[in-house]
């Protein structure tokens, strides 16, 4: 049997490792078709860039943020799919620019 409070447990213990141990981070941001922007911080991990926080500002003024603290919510939640800069439509953005997001 499946124990799903164990699997978001160690999920979350896997994102909050690398979100407190990371020293270099990379940060994103996407337009979607619907108007939200996507905004990503990504650290190197294993040659990939993995998401460990991820905000959605929609079309409609709402954020909704996404990390190792708050995995999913009825809105989304955080993506499991590394980011590559080579075939995702994302702009780099500075540190400063997502942490305004991320905070607001």
């Amino acid at each position: 049997m499946v124990n799903l409070e164990r699997i978001k447990a160690e999920t979350a213990t896997y994102f909050r490792v690398l979100d407190e141990t990371a020293i270099l981070r990379h940060h994103f941001r996407h337009a979607d078709d619907e108007g939200s922007l996507w905004y990503f911080e990504n650290v190197p991990e294993h040659g990939e860039l993995i998401v460990i926080k991820q905000a959605e500002l929609t079309s409609a003024g709402r954020l909704h943020r996404y990390c190792w603290e708050h995995l999913e919510d009825e809105y989304g939640g955080l993506t499991d799919q590394a980011i590559d800069p080579e075939e995702d439509p994302m702009e780099a953005i500075p540190a400063e620019e997502f942490q305004q997001v991320w905070m607001r």
